[in-house]
């Protein structure tokens, strides 16, 4: 269930989401990321991700954030759990650094590795480029953000 604008900054500012993120690696250990174009976490690369909606199973929901981020639809049995992570941003979708509310998100990590050559059709909505990039590269490289180099 979507929520409306005026609802959803209400509870983006009362309580945390929850959301999966996806590290999808392909067959060299490669990880794809996506340089973000909104916030939070706007000009930094990020692993695909997304919410979970209200009355949402876990399986329909890694369904679904698979297919809108990734442009296929993954199960969530062929993934693996890496935690649960806590995400804390001082702004939010809503508003610049300091002028709205800041963003908690409680974030279930599953790791995905593609064995074939993967054709990964992303949206361009929430990010402005794609690439794949090597662990040791992303684990120290300051364009990628803090709480994707968290999962490594």
């Amino acid at each position: 269930m979507w929520l409306d604008l005026s609802t959803f900054q209400t509870v983006v500012a009362s309580t945390p989401l929850v959301a999966i993120d996806l590290v999808v690696r392909n067959r060299r250990g490669d990880v794809f990321l996506g340089l973000r174009v909104n916030r939070p976490a706007y000009g930094f690369w990020f692993v695909p991700g997304g919410r979970i909606q209200k009355n949402e199973s876990l399986d329909s929901a890694f369904r679904r954030i698979t297919l809108d981020e990734l442009g296929r639809t993954f199960e969530r049995a062929s993934a693996r759990l890496l935690g649960v992570f806590e995400h804390f941003y001082d702004d939010s979708v809503f508003a610049n650094a300091g002028a709205g509310p800041d963003t908690h998100y409680v974030v279930l990590s599953y790791c995905l590795e593609l064995d074939d050559d993967p054709t990964l059709q992303p949206p361009v909505e929430q990010h402005q480029h794609y690439r794949w990039w090597p662990q040791d590269e992303l684990r120290f490289s300051p364009r990628v953000h803090k709480h994707t180099r968290a999962y490594f």
